[in-house]
């Protein structure tokens, strides 16, 4: 039952509303509601004439309605209001306003007066300029200017929204694509100089790069990847460094929880691995080091790399890889992240808690100031009473 009405609100919503297909059934629904409302309100204030004949005198003033409030939904509103000219507003509203008075004796003494009193009707109403019939005539204009003001607003909002997300979209791409130069040129350099020595590991570690280059090439695609295949990825990565020091580095590798099912943004982890070796072990003396250790309880992933480092050496300001994956955190988890980088003089420290989304394979990118949204297909014109 819930599936049902979610579908039936999206179809009355993002189609029923917004689509160019239904825009004739569209006005027929309001002016039907329009005259037929109006008809019940004359029949509670008791008016001589029965519910059908109000609801045939009604009927009959929809041209004047329309010929009144289309000009200020579809010229005063969209290109006055919405464009913040306030005062040129009101201004085209009060001068629309009085000429109304006319339009209303008028219609009302040359042609509704005689086409009632032409089919027969025993009562008939005074001609001239009415209250009642004004009152009429002037709601007829409000309530299509006020649905038109709020579609078109919500249309701008919707769309602006839309760019915002799309902007966001492009630039976490550009940020993610930007961490793969630097991985394949620090692993290639490290295979280079196997290949030179002619050592037998070099085809083995030829197949660990084929299997990033995949991984980079195809599971990164998506907003988010599973957890087990981005921590089976930065074990890959470790092993090719290791290669590269031998027995001149101890790396320790720490996995605790359960990884089935849950998802993360890729490479958000690998830049401080790559950090870790690039300014951690490679500038030490002595034997360096580095821990590796993922901890994850229900949806709250908690990362600590620590490598040893030249005590004399001051720490490297960030480099692109960090920077971006501050922004990336930014952007993807918000206020869902801590990350804390401390120098402790012989050793480095990269903390990261994280609370993953929930399991899900495709992940819509978030715009925290609105939430995400599904952005129905607008038009370039939409009637008033969309």
């Amino acid at each position: 039952m819930k599936h049902l009405l979610e579908k039936i609100n999206s179809f009355l919503y993002d189609e029923f509303v917004f689509s160019r297909k239904y825009r004739v059934w569209r006005h027929i629904f309001y002016w039907t509601f329009h005259i037929t409302a109006w008809s019940i309100f004359w029949v509670i204030m008791a008016s001589p004439a029965s519910f059908g004949r109000n609801l045939f005198n009604m009927s009959l003033w929809i041209p004047i309605f329309i010929f009144f409030g289309y000009p200020l939904a579809y010229i005063a509103v969209p290109r006055l209001l919405l464009k913040e000219k306030i005062w040129q507003f009101f201004l085209v509203v009060f001068l629309w306003g009085i000429a109304g008075l006319f339009i209303n004796a008028g219609y009302r003494t040359y042609l509704y007066i005689p086409l009632q009193q032409a089919i027969g009707f025993s009562f008939i109403p005074q001609p001239g300029l009415q209250p009642h019939s004004y009152l009429c005539m002037t709601t007829s204009a409000i309530s299509p200017m006020i649905i038109r003001f709020f579609k078109l607003w919500t249309i701008k909002q919707r769309a602006w929204m839309y760019a915002k997300q799309e902007q966001i979209s492009t630039e976490l791409q550009l940020l993610k694509a930007q961490v793969h130069p630097q991985l394949l040129f620090n692993t290639l350099n490290n295979i280079y100089s196997f290949s030179l020595e002619r050592s037998p590991k070099t085809p083995g570690l030829i197949l660990k790069l084929s299997s990033l280059l995949s991984y980079m090439l195809y599971d990164c695609k998506t907003g988010e990847v599973q957890l087990e295949k981005e921590i089976e990825m930065m074990k890959n990565y470790i092993d090719l460094e290791k290669e590269r020091y031998g027995d001149k580095i101890d790396v320790s590798v720490n996995i605790v929880g359960d990884l089935c099912d849950k998802y993360i943004s890729p490479l958000l982890i690998l830049p401080f691995l790559e950090n870790a070796f690039k300014h951690g072990t490679s500038e030490q003396l002595g034997r360096p080091w580095m821990s590796l250790d993922i901890s994850l309880k229900d949806n709250l992933l908690k990362c600590k790399i620590i490598n040893s480092k030249n005590e004399f050496v001051p720490h490297h300001q960030n480099g692109v890889g960090i920077d971006n994956v501050k922004k990336r955190l930014e952007f993807l988890y918000h206020d869902k992240y801590d990350l804390k980088l401390a120098d402790q003089g012989d050793y480095f420290v990269v903390s990261l808690t994280l609370e993953l989304n929930p399991a899900s394979p495709e992940v819509i990118i978030p715009v925290h100031s609105t939430g995400q949204f599904k952005l129905p297909i607008y038009e370039n014109s939409l009637p008033v009473n969309r």
